[in-house]
């Protein structure tokens, strides 16, 4: 069974297809010896190197976390806030984040070593519907709440539009949330489409990320995924 060279590179090394065809193109990766021409294929018993260094198979991880408010989507600490590695048991430490959450905001992310994965569940021309309950510091007025959903409002950045539906407590004395359905995720787009509003976001949570529910995850807990994408 054959395989293109940018796919085995980026399966095997755990990068991305654009970081593999740079490598390819850039003269790096060699099959039997011989540096791979774009577009060649890999077949079985084939010996791929990158950088002259044998390129073995590797094992994939794929998890999701449920993010507590107040944690950082970083390796590093910064100021006092602690990571969400800080969440990981030791054996997911080296993971990477697919997509982030700011500080202030909960719900699920995912991690993996599988860069090609990673690139198709962020890059914008693989889109990825994202679900977040947002609760606001005032109720939403009709006519905003309209914009947003049929026209857009314009950031700095462009315009930003989004599905917006209220949600449905069921009691009175719980403040109003509202469902936020998007394909899109530009840094702090709905904290900002709000803002530009008159609104501010007191608390975002995300519960669908492409084909993954947070479901019954509960904070800080974690779920190993099978691929789907």
């Amino acid at each position: 069974m054959s395989m293109r060279i940018n796919k085995y590179v980026a399966l095997h090394a755990g990068i991305s297809r654009r970081e593999a065809d740079s490598l390819v193109a850039g003269g790096q990766v060699a099959i039997n010896g011989s540096i791979a021409a774009i577009g060649a294929l890999v077949q079985e018993g084939d010996s791929v190197t990158v950088r002259q260094k044998l390129l073995l198979p590797a094992t994939f991880s794929y998890i999701a976390l449920h993010k507590p408010a107040g944690y950082v989507c970083s390796q590093r600490r910064q100021g006092d806030a602690p990571t969400v590695y800080e969440l990981l048991p030791q054996e997911y430490r080296h993971l990477k984040l697919v997509g982030r959450l700011d500080k202030d905001s909960s719900g699920i992310i995912l991690l993996t070593n599988d860069g090609d994965f990673a690139h198709r569940m962020t890059h914008p021309s693989f889109v990825k519907t994202k679900i977040y309950h947002v609760q606001l510091d005032a109720p939403l007025q009709p006519l905003h709440q309209q914009m947003i959903s049929d026209f857009g409002v314009m950031l700095e950045d462009g315009k930003s539009q989004f599905l917006v539906a209220k949600l449905d407590s069921g009691e009175s004395s719980t403040p109003i949330q509202y469902e936020i359905t998007m394909h899109e995720g530009r840094n702090r787009q709905i904290r900002r489409t709000f803002a530009a509003l008159g609104y501010q976001v007191t608390a975002l949570h995300r519960v669908v990320f492409g084909p993954y529910q947070l479901a019954s995850l509960g904070p800080r807990q974690i779920r190993p995924l099978e691929q789907t994408e």
